[in-house]
This record gives structure tokens, sequence and C-alpha cells, in this order.
């Protein structure tokens, strides 16, 4: 039996006791399929950190590694190039150093790449990155995908399994330039007459990257580099202009808005200039139909060689974002059901506005822009018609994402000075099936929102204002308890399995709220669910924040509420006092933590008491530590003994 998968790794420096290159080793080594079937191949760019005696030191234990040692040129190229010559697989994955393989990974993506004949396999990823979304590309496993139909243009990386026949067939290797990647990938996947995409279960888990800045005039090369190569494998037409405009507006537009704003007259004046002769040079006007409305508007004015407009129109969109709104959220069944609303909005927080004009929708560019854009620019019309809403759930340890299925739909109100648009969606997130059919895992799960169609934009849904449950419910197939949430920023989140009874109580005790009376006050915090045995004995345990450190325990007692509609509570009666004393609750910041079974986990609030021992309830994650002043004049104000008259600024 020969190889069938040569795995090759560009390695530079990565350091002997980095955590990420450690696991990426171990992941390879690992392996499910048989080391005589898969072959490992380093590629070292002249690493000078003990790197290369390591590598050369496993190669000595281990007959399938193979250790090149390189010249250094500090790119990644060289190395996949060299093993891509060497490799002897019948298939040949990248990826890089930072990267790890789930344990069967290999196994799977040979497996069904031989069955389907795949030239290109893409394999589920994994992007621990804070800002990572979940490509559409994923959202089922199909044998023969397509480049635009199935978003595969969203995966420009090299982490792929290759047909090594395919590749020397096609001579298709790494270019020595900036977007490099994204060159070899565009080539290989309009060469290829079978791609096929395994989205069931996650293959690679993306480790750090440095992310690509080439400068104008590389980026310029590396652009014409990728539309010479969709030149040479697509006809003129629809198709063409689509995939023209996903790398005009990935790689060359999106250069145009915040940074653009923040570089200096020089560098502006170049990028323009660059790009400018890019769009006259190599981008059709038939390309704008397929760009976002923003990204229209900055074409148009590369075109009329308008960069004081550019500028002007960058700081009028400065800070429109995308929000999210949670109206509603409730258990049906088993499965939590998400309405939201969705809208864009102005830096100030105003609704954006349209204007109707022969049954058409059109964007309101800044007055001093109005007579740059032509109506084909500035028509909205079918952008609203398309517009829908994305929910998926990520897990924040892991990277993991998971579409949810959204009906949505689009509305507007006319309100005299223009067009407000909105768009409303339902989402229906089955835990037990979430993962492409599978439960998801234990842990939390937090929940984003994609608009698609007008504003390409991603956001967290906050949360709102008005009380929502928080009941958990025994979700199944294997009655694990599921307790929507809400992280220490305020977004919306769902805990599969929380670890513990007063964990799935820290979840959502940024709910917490107080109630005064007879010289107590009662804390309340929500309980999303009491086991029928009603759960352990808890106490709340209250720390002073500053000060001498005090710490007063309270017994809590909690109530049961109803699974899946409304959320139990936890009550404890805390004595206060204008100054405090080991029997009573005094002026100041106390955080609670609650106690079971000798072990005390933090809860998301802090309860203020004034000088005049009104209580109340502040979020931790943002409230401010007081200022070095503040805490210096109240230690002097202690020595002294005496109340101060001077106003001490907070």
């Amino acid at each position: 039996m020969g190889v069938k998968v040569s795995v090759v790794v560009p390695v530079s420096n990565p350091g002997l006791t980095n955590d990420d290159f450690g696991a990426c080793l171990r992941s390879l080594l690992d392996q499910s399929l048989p080391p005589e079937e898969c072959e490992l191949i380093f590629a070292d760019d002249g690493s000078t950190d003990g790197t290369l005696r390591r590598l050369d030191a496993i190669a000595e234990l281990r007959p399938n590694v193979r250790v090149l040692h390189l010249d250094h040129t500090g790119s990644p190229a060289r190395g996949r190039n060299v093993g891509l010559s060497v490799a002897r697989g019948e298939y040949v994955y990248l990826m890089n150093q930072y990267d790890r393989l789930e344990p069967s990974a290999l196994e799977r993506m040979y497996g069904m790449a031989v069955a389907s004949g795949a030239d290109i396999l893409v394999g589920r990823l994994a992007d621990r990155r804070p800002g990572a979304v979940p490509p559409a590309a994923f959202a089922e496993s199909r044998i023969r995908a397509d480049v635009l139909r199935d978003h595969l243009l969203a995966l420009p990386t090299a982490h792929k399994l290759f047909s090594r026949e395919f590749l020397e067939a096609r001579q298709l290797r790494f270019p020595d330039r900036p977007l490099s990647e994204e060159t070899f990938v565009t080539k290989a996947y309009l060469s290829a007459k079978v791609i096929t995409v395994l989205a069931d279960e996650v293959c690679c888990h993306l480790g750090p990257a440095a992310e690509e800045q080439p400068s104008a005039e590389a980026l310029f090369d590396g652009l014409n580099a990728i539309f010479d190569a969709i030149d040479a494998h697509t006809e003129p037409g629809v198709r063409r202009d689509r995939i023209y405009a996903h790398w005009y507006r990935v790689l060359g537009l999106r250069r145009l808005g915040g940074r653009y704003l923040a570089a200096g007259p020089e560098e502006r004046a170049v990028l323009f200039s660059f790009l400018r002769r890019f769009t006259l040079e190599r981008v059709p006007e038939t390309v704008d139909a397929h760009l976002p409305l923003h990204h229209r508007a900055r074409a148009a004015l590369l075109r009329r060689d308008r960069p004081d407009a550019l500028a002007v129109l960058g700081q009028a969109l400065r800070g429109t974002r995308f929000r999210a709104e949670l109206r509603d959220m409730r258990w049906e069944q088993g499965v939590l059901v998400l309405d939201l609303g969705a809208e864009i909005l102005h830096a100030d927080g105003r609704p954006m506005r349209f204007r109707e004009e022969d049954g058409r929708l059109l964007w309101s560019p800044p007055a001093q822009l109005a007579d740059l854009f032509p109506a084909e620019t500035v028509d909205v019309t079918d952008a609203v018609r398309r517009t829908r809403l994305e929910v998926y759930v990520r897990d924040e340890a892991t990277g993991d994402t998971y579409l949810v299925p959204v009906t949505s739909s689009v509305g507007s109100t006319d309100l005299g000075d223009g067009v407000r648009i909105w768009v409303s969606g339902q989402a229906r997130l089955d835990v037990g099936t979430a993962a492409l059919g599978r439960p998801l895992g234990p842990g939390v799960w937090e929940v984003h929102v994609r608009m698609r169609g007008l504003h390409p934009g991603r956001a967290r849904v906050a949360r709102p204002d008005v009380r929502l449950t928080c009941a958990g419910v025994l979700a199944e197939p294997m009655r694990r308890l599921v307790v929507p949430c809400w992280t220490e920023r305020g977004e919306l989140g769902v805990c599969v399995e929380p670890r513990s009874f007063p964990e799935s109580i820290a979840l959502v005790s940024s709910r917490a709220s107080v109630i005064q009376q007879e010289g107590h006050a009662f804390v309340v915090v929500p309980v999303p669910y009491v086991p029928p045995s009603g759960g352990p004995p808890v106490e709340l345990v209250l720390r002073e924040r500053q000060g001498r450190g005090r710490a007063m325990v309270v017994p809590a007692l909690v109530e049961p509420g109803i699974p899946g509609r409304f959320a139990g509570q936890l009550v404890a009666k805390v004595p206060v006092n204008r100054v405090s004393t080991e029997e009573f609750l005094g002026p100041g910041s106390w955080l609670p933590t609650l106690r079971a079974g000798g072990k005390d986990v933090d809860l998301r609030f802090a309860l203020e008491v004034g000088r005049g021992g009104q209580v109340r309830v502040a979020p931790t994650s943002v409230r401010p530590a007081p200022s070095l002043v503040r805490r210096v004049a109240v230690r002097l104000r202690r020595l002294a003994g005496v109340r101060s008259r001077a106003r001490i600024p907070a």
C-alpha cells in the first residue's frame, strides 16, 4: 500500500516552547491514518531557534517524517512548493505551523476525496480568532461544489486536500509574491473538475497567523495575477464578473476604509493611484452591479479620480454599523426560538434612511457628493429585496461554528424625510441537531447575527432592556441542561451542560436585582434550572472590592421555576447599614460569589452601597476601577479621621 496523503507544513522559527506548534506536531503524529500511508513533510525556512534539531530528532524515530532544510526566504511559498515537488502521496494536504488537525481528519478527508473523485477537497475549518465568521461553504457537505454557489472564494487559504495528479497536470505552484495563497487557490478552484466539501465535522483548527498587508504596488501586482488566473479559466460574462467582484472588493476596495483614512496623505495618494489604475485597466463597470452599496460608491469615485470625495465618503460612513437586537426569546418543545430585528445605523445611532423615487429605493450620499453618483450606483432596490439574516453559534473555546435555521423578512416605514429599512428574523436553535445533525458539544456557544444583501455585516446580540426568560431546559436526546445566558460584555450566548449548579446561576447573574425593605437588601438572582432535588445548599459571599477586604456570608434560598418557561430565583437577605460592621453591609462596592460544596463561583454583578444605605446592582464588566487620586484621597480621609469637604473627581 503506497502513501495516501502527504502533509506539507512550512516552518519558520515557531519556538521550541510554543504550545500551538507543539499541538500541530502532536496532531500530525497521532493521525488515525497508518504511518505507512501518511507522509509528513516539514519544510523549514532556515529556523534558528532549535526547531530543526527538534524536527530532525522526530524524523529519526518516525520513518514517515521528512524534514527539508531550506535557506531562509521569509515566505512560506518556497517551502510549500518544495514540499509539493517531493511529496509521494495520492493527495497532499497543506497547513501552517500553528494549525491542528483532528485525529481522524486525514483518513476522513482522503476517504471522501477518493469516493467523489475530487481534485480538491475542502475540509471543515475552525477558527479561534474572536472576529472569525463561519464560511457559508460549510453549511453542508457537497460532492460537487460550485465556486460561486457554495461561496468557496471565502476560503482562500491553502488548507485543502489536493490531488497530486491534479496539481502536476495543471502545474500549480505558489508564486513567490504577495497574495500568493489567493492566486494559487483561485487557479486551483477554476481549473478543478470536482471540488468536494466535507462539512460534517471539523478537520483542521486554524492557529494564529499574521495578516498580510502588501504595499500598494504589491497589491496591484497580486490583484493582476489573480485576475490573470480568472481570465485564463473563465469566459466573459456574469460568472467572471462575480468572481472579479469578490477579489476586487475583498482585496482592493476594503483597503479604502478605516485604515485608508488613518494613513498619511502620501500613503493614501499612492494606494488611490494604484487602485484607480487597476480599476481602469482590469475592472469593467459591469462588475459594480455585484458590489455592496458602499464599495460600489468607492469604485465610482476611483473611476472619477476623486480622492477628495473618497475621503469625504469615508468620514461620512465612519462608524456605520449593523445592529441586531433580541425582541423575544422562548423555548418551544426543546428548541430555543430567537425573534430578532436588525438594521443599519449611523455612527450616532440614527437608523440609515433611504429615499423612494419612481418605485425604486435609493441611498442618499452625503450632500456634497450627491452629484457624483448616477442612479444605478445608489439604487438599492434589488439589494433590499435580497437582504436576509443569518444566525450562527460559535464555541468560544474552539472556534467551531454552525449556522442556525432562520426565516427572515424585510420591512420598511416611510417617515416623511426618508424610508427606514429593517430586517426581522426568527432563528430556531435545536442544540440536539445544530452541529449539522449532531448535538452541540458542552460549553458556551456565542450567538452571532450576519446580514446579507444591503449592508454585509455581523454583530453580537446585546442584552435588551426588557427582561426575557433565562429559563433552561433538559434538551434531548441526552437530557443535557441548556441555558440561554449573557456574557460579561452583555452579549447573548447559550451554555450546553454548565459545569455545576452554581455555574449555571453565574451565567445569568448579570440579570440580578435588589429590593430594599426595613434595613435589608433582598438580592434576587435568576436560577435557570432547579433540579427536582432542589440543588445543593448555597450561600452568597460578599467581599469588599477595596478597603479592608471584609467579607460577609449570607444564606440563600432557592425557589424553583418552570423549566423552559420561567426561571427560578435565588434570594439572599442582606442586612444593610450606613456603617460597615461584621453584621452589616456598609457603603462601598461589594463583589458577590456563590458558595456551594465549599467552592466559590464569581457572579457577574456588583452591589453598590451608597452613604445613605441605598443599594443597587452594577455590572462588573463596565465599572471602572477607582482612580489613583480617589484611592489616595479616601485613604487620607480615613487616616485623618475627618470628612473632607473637597470634591474628589471620580
